[in-house]
């Protein structure tokens, strides 16, 4: 399984490198590999975040999550979504922003003589924006964990008390405006244009979600009725001895079931949205080349997925049962970190490390519950939660 997972990884890896290499000799090879690194080291908790979601999805879904899903990764959030913001932001044509960031200023400095914004200007002053948009979208994902009432907790003294007030209705979206309204007014030098961005988010959060949870409820449902008639088919032809007929069927499942992992499919690319952004930023300290960043955070992505999967398969998340707690705080608080950085500049290694943090902290505290459950002869009791 480890092969046939990872294998995908290996390939792109490997192909991605010897184009380096092709494209700008050694120094490019070098750049690919450092910027691949950097990816994995910062977004290692994004694949514990990413399995919580991926899980509620079939194998098919995963296999497109490894292979569509990384080429929306690599090429529309790491490579073109960056030039749409330039294009958007600068006023310039398509070609004319490719052409900005193909040609840097000398010396890679932040403009040019005649006083132009670089590609990497642009891109730095478009970050508010961005944060705001994928601040809100996080912001709401892990709301709307921590005001739903769960069996299991693990930090009680926080979780409960929020679970109980999350019986209010909407309370997320009420919080969530809230916070952006102080954010928009306190943090922000465009109070407007960070206030349509963070709505824009959170309309995005609730569209897609809501679509995939639609269409996942419908695909339940449909499963209950084909179901039903199985049995009823199943033991009319019993009763006349027609083992042909006692074949479950359930066509119509498949395409109710494929519309909702669609949209959760599409949850995961805007999560990958969010917390790509702030790793293409910070590539530009290791290189100003648009093609080399966009293959070595690629590499990157597609072991962070291929991770992601393997968690999946190995049931991680249901052998270490606060994992998924740990993943929610972390999107708590990188959604924290990206309204901060609205104003004030977060070192990207501090957001990875926090990240890191609340996983393996959550990982321990699993461990330790498992030790429980085992002293006291395998009886699951809600320890710690």
């Amino acid at each position: 399984m480890v092969v046939r997972i990872f294998g995908l990884s290996v390939v792109v890896t490997i192909v991605s490198l010897i184009i380096a290499f092709l494209y700008g000799g050694v120094e490019a090879l070098i750049l690919t590999a450092i910027l691949g690194v950097f990816e994995i080291s910062l977004s290692f908790d994004n694949a514990v975040i990413n399995a919580t979601i991926l899980r509620r999805m079939s194998e098919f879904w995963q296999k497109i999550f490894l292979t569509i899903g990384i080429l929306i990764a690599v090429f529309g959030m790491r490579l073109v979504f960056p030039l749409v913001i330039v294009w958007l932001a600068s006023g310039l044509n398509p070609v004319e922003a490719l052409d900005l960031a193909l040609n840097p200023p000398p010396n890679d400095a932040a403009y040019f003589p005649n006083g132009d914004p670089s590609y990497e200007t642009i891109i730095t002053d478009a970050h508010p924006q961005i944060a705001a948009f994928g601040g809100m979208f996080l912001l709401m994902l892990f709301l709307d964990f921590v005001f739903e009432k769960r069996d299991l907790q693990w930090l009680r003294p926080i979780e409960r008390p929020l679970a109980k007030i999350g019986k209010l209705d909407q309370l997320s979206v009420v919080v969530a405006l809230l916070v952006l309204a102080v954010v928009s007014q306190t943090l922000a030098k465009e109070p407007g244009t960070v206030l349509f961005s963070g709505i824009l988010g959170l309309m995005t959060y609730l569209l897609v979600g809501g679509l995939g949870d639609l269409f996942e409820s419908q695909g339940e449902d449909d499963d209950d009725a084909a179901a039903g008639d199985d049995d009823a088919e199943r033991s009319v032809a019993t009763k006349a001895g027609d083992t042909a007929a006692q074949a479950p069927a359930s066509k119509g499942v498949g395409t109710t079931a494929g519309k909702a992992a669609f949209f959760l499919f599409m949850y995961l690319e805007v999560l990958d949205a969010s917390f790509s952004f702030d790793g293409v930023i910070g590539a530009f300290a290791i290189s100003q080349d648009i093609f080399i960043i966009a293959l070595g955070l690629g590499v990157g992505a597609m072991w962070i997925r291929s991770l992601t999967v393997y968690l999946v398969r190995q049931g991680t998340l249901d052998d270490y049962a606060y994992l998924e707690h740990g993943a929610m705080w972390a999107i708590g608080a990188l959604a924290a970190i990206l309204l901060i950085s609205i104003k004030h500049e977060v070192p990207e290694v501090v957001t990875g490390l926090i990240g890191v943090g609340f996983i393996g902290a959550a990982y321990l505290s699993s461990l330790v519950r498992n030790k429980r459950i085992e002293a006291a002869g395998g009886q699951v009791e809600h320890l710690g939660g």
